[in-house]
């Protein structure tokens, strides 16, 4: 399987520019933190490992829920995250990667920090790791997790970045570890086999602890790396179930109900999933609490509607699964709300299923506005355009997209913006600066 580690705890660091101190602006710090490893994403737990044990940060609060999965790692965290709060609990949530700010990766009560709270704890970390090498998102989850200790948090949400086994955030024993799905997906790091990517995953789960499943039917070594380790699985379709009608929705798990939910804007199999999630932690949570906070969760770039006349929606689908969920939300807004045609503001990484992604879309499309991102890992609009009909134009960049799909969209219509959280990001960010420039 395809994995890259660091043959050393120790390693030298040439390339980083000199150190910044607490009272240096963040970007300092972002700067520093880009050049200080030699790859951005370098798996394995012992380098971070070693510097969370140094910095006092393996256990940053007195229960932690870790939720991996391919989708729906995001909205599963905000879900918990609302509800938690609902029932007076402070919660620190650690996500990635960020829509347009670095300091959205990590929320306290709902509240970005500032600035400055960042820089101090980057140069705690600094201090604690010595001569060990870490990654910009080693450096950040040691970052995070150093946040939430200081703000004594009651309930501390990781969200994994990339598998689960040796990611950053696995150096930190849960209370509850949570899969959301499991999909083909980042076959550089995690092979393009659905077993070893559900062996991955499974490996946030801990012996004796809870470990739940939101995934139907997931590759068996889920189940099997759960029993080898004997983590208590529960598993959707068996241990829980759920099933929507109209505007509400029931749960049940053995002989215990929760009938007439409200909908939430996130995806309902993720809302299940935390519901499950809800009921091993150990906290005092109403029905009531899970109500409001299923009404109340909002996250940036999962099915946000920003304008109206056209609908504009923005979502940060990435690859065939988020995909098909997003066609299946569009094809209900459009049959239920007498909209009218479809623009898809497209752009995308290379190293995704492009040509799945956009056939997932297809059937509910009718207009395609495909565009370019700049980066390493960024493909152009031409190979967008390779899977789209033929005359589609193609765009320099997502901004330039976005206006040409307003242009030609009628107040009926709805806009979609997909692709990647680069592309959300981008047009996100130029939809403010229009707000802020009276436009």
């Amino acid at each position: 399987m395809p994995q890259k580690q660091s043959s050393s705890v120790l390693e030298n660091n040439t390339c980083a520019s000199a150190k910044p101190t607490a009272a240096s602006s963040l970007q300092t710090w972002l700067q520093y933190l880009e050049h200080l490893h030699t790859s951005a994403i370098d798996l394995g737990l012992d380098r971070v490992k070693a510097v969370g044990v140094n910095a006092g940060l393996l256990n940053p609060a007195p229960k932690v829920i870790t939720v991996a999965g391919t989708n729906g790692k995001g909205s599963t965290c905000a879900m918990l995250e609302a509800i938690l709060m609902d029932a007076g609990y402070c919660v620190g949530v650690y996500s990635s990667p960020h829509l347009v700010r670095y300091n959205e990766r990590v929320r306290i009560n709902g509240k970005e920090l500032e600035d400055a709270d960042h820089a101090g704890a980057f140069n705690e970390v600094e201090a604690a790791r010595g001569a060990i090498s870490l990654s910009l998102f080693e450096f950040g989850t040691l970052a995070a997790l150093s946040l939430f200790k200081s703000n004594n948090v009651d309930v501390v949400i990781l969200e994994v970045g990339l598998g689960g086994r040796l990611d950053a955030t696995n150096i930190v024993d849960s209370d509850v570890a949570v899969i959301t799905s499991l999909a083909v997906d980042h076959v550089d790091w995690l092979g393009d086999d659905i077993e070893k990517i559900g062996f991955e995953k499974a490996g946030i789960f801990r012996s004796g602890r809870p470990a739940v499943c939101g995934q139907p039917t997931p590759p068996a070594s889920v189940a099997a790396h759960a029993d080898d380790i004997g983590a208590e699985l529960y598993q959707v379709g068996y241990q829980f179930t759920y099933e929507q009608e109209g505007e509400h929705w029931d749960w049940h798990s053995g002989t215990f109900d929760l009938p007439n939910l409200p909908v939430p804007s996130l995806p309902l199999p993720n809302a299940a999933t935390a519901v499950m999630v809800l009921g091993l932690v150990g906290l005092d949570i109403s029905d009531e609490n899970i109500v409001r906070g299923l009404k109340n969760v909002r996250l940036a770039g999962r099915m946000e509607k920003v304008s109206e006349k056209p609908e504009v929606i923005l979502d940060v689908a990435h690859n065939p699964h988020s995909a098909a969920y997003l066609a299946e939300q569009l094809r209900r807004r459009v049959n239920g709300s007498g909209k009218q045609n479809v623009h898809a503001v497209i752009a995308m990484l290379h190293d995704k299923d492009i040509g799945g992604t956009i056939k997932a879309l297809k059937p509910v499309v009718d207009s395609w506005y495909p565009a370019s991102l700049v980066g390493p890992r960024a493909a152009n609009a031409s190979e967008l355009a390779g899977f789209l009909p033929e005359g589609t134009a193609s765009f320099d960049t997502p901004e330039a997209a976005f206006d040409a799909a307003v242009s030609q969209a009628g107040e009926a219509d709805i806009v979609i913006v997909c692709g990647s959280f680069y592309t959300v990001g981008q047009v996100s960010n130029y939809l403010k600066v229009q707000k802020n420039r009276g436009e």
